[in-house]
């Protein structure tokens, strides 16, 4: 019997890079990869025959340059995983990933640099090269990041995310454990974007201290069930220099008006993703402690109360204020003082016990600088003792 055939599809390849340095660990990377080497090659390439070659804390950039070049050389459509540290060769101010011997002295002998990557990522066919990065970065060499004096580009498509790590900062792996979890339990793999957008959002990361790496969080998924459709409180606009370019073209005109017009029909996705990107935005227009990112923590805190989410919305709203007083407003501030009575607000419908009393120690120290109305510092220890009780074996 005859048969027709058809070119075969290439097989995809799966390199998966997680390093941490002895001396520090910014990120558990090492423990999260097994998580990510447990979704189907094929699934993580997007591809219907793949393979897969785990890096498990590597100590010498040769063996990993190798290796990275073995992975180039294959014809099919390749991912390239990598998690750790982001540090910099202090001589030739020059990216690199720490490794399992990095110090900071040894980085240029140790650490693999990130132009190797890029190098010899270069000859494969445009469009069949992906990387997926969950990095962390000290003050330093975040800020070149933001600020564009660093580039993690090159001839491949970008995912992922840079977290800040400094005293207050502490970052975990979640853009790595919602991207396995997506992908164990989605029917279809998503495009690119679409699976970054999707990660971005399902990662618990702390917004002011992040940087996306790809296009700005947004909401490809259809409309959520509406609820009830009342004006969502938005904090008032805070007028945005012209030179901010709008990060979310179709909220570009009226961002205030796109979120609340989204958050009462029940997208509430797509409202925070909004937000969301303009707090990016501002953050790279003002830094991380300034009032005009303090405005959009604020205006995800609306949106999540409004999405049954009390517990989201008061954390938010105390990080509101304490970016606020940070940035140099004082304790009587009105917008101050709105943040904390929010934030209480919100907390007294925070239904689950122990999280209500974890919020409540953050809650409680913010009213001795912030006291509010009277009765309100006796009412959070109240509760505070209430929920203490409560919570005993």
């Amino acid at each position: 019997m005859a048969t027709s055939t058809r070119p075969a599809e290439h097989p995809g390849y799966a390199l998966l890079i997680a390093a941490e340095p002895s001396v520090r660990h910014p990120l558990a990377v090492a423990a999260m990869l097994p998580q990510l080497a447990a979704v189907p090659p094929a699934r993580l390439v997007g591809t219907s025959y793949a393979s897969a070659v785990q890096l498990a804390n590597p100590d010498d950039p040769n063996t990993v340059l190798t290796t990275v070049r073995t992975a180039a050389a294959v014809e099919g459509p390749l991912l390239v995983y990598v998690a750790g540290h982001l540090v910099v060769d202090t001589r030739q101010h020059r990216l690199h990933l720490a490794l399992a011997r990095t110090t900071a002295r040894t980085v240029r002998y140790t650490a693999l640099p990130w132009h190797w990557l890029a190098t010899e990522l270069q000859h494969r066919a445009p469009g069949t090269t992906t990387v997926v990065a969950d990095l962390a970065a000290d003050p330093d060499v975040w800020q070149s990041l933001v600020q564009q004096e660093q580039a993690l580009d090159g001839p491949y498509a970008l995912y992922g995310a840079v977290q800040l790590h400094d005293r207050r900062h502490r970052p975990s792996p979640s853009y790595t454990h919602a991207l396995a979890h997506i992908l164990r339990t989605v029917p279809a793999r998503p495009t690119g974007d679409d699976l970054h957008h999707q990660t971005a959002r399902a990662a618990r990361v702390e917004p002011t201290a992040t940087l996306w790496l790809g296009p700005a969080p947004a909401n490809p998924s259809p409309p959520s069930p509406a609820v009830d459709a009342h004006q969502v409180d938005v904090p008032a606009p805070r007028p945005e220099p012209a030179q901010l370019t709008a990060p979310f073209p179709a909220a570009a005109e009226d961002p205030h008006r796109a979120i609340s017009e989204a958050s009462q029909a029940g997208r509430h996705a797509e409202a925070g993703a909004i937000a969301a990107a303009w707090e990016q935005a501002a953050l790279r227009q003002h830094g991380a402690i300034s009032p005009e990112v303090a405005h959009w923590i604020e205006v995800r805190a609306v949106i999540a109360l409004e999405e049954g989410a009390p517990d989201r919305a008061c954390e938010l709203w105390l990080r509101g204020a304490v970016v606020r007083l940070t940035a140099g407003q004082s304790e009587i501030h009105p917008e101050v003082a709105a943040a904390v009575d929010r934030a209480h607000y919100a907390w007294h419908r925070v239904s689950d016990l122990a999280r209500a009393r974890e919020l409540g120690t953050e809650l409680s120290t913010l009213r001795t600088q912030v006291p509010g109305k009277s009765g309100a510092r006796e009412d959070v220890q109240r509760r505070m003792a209430d929920l203490s009780r409560a919570l005993l074996p």
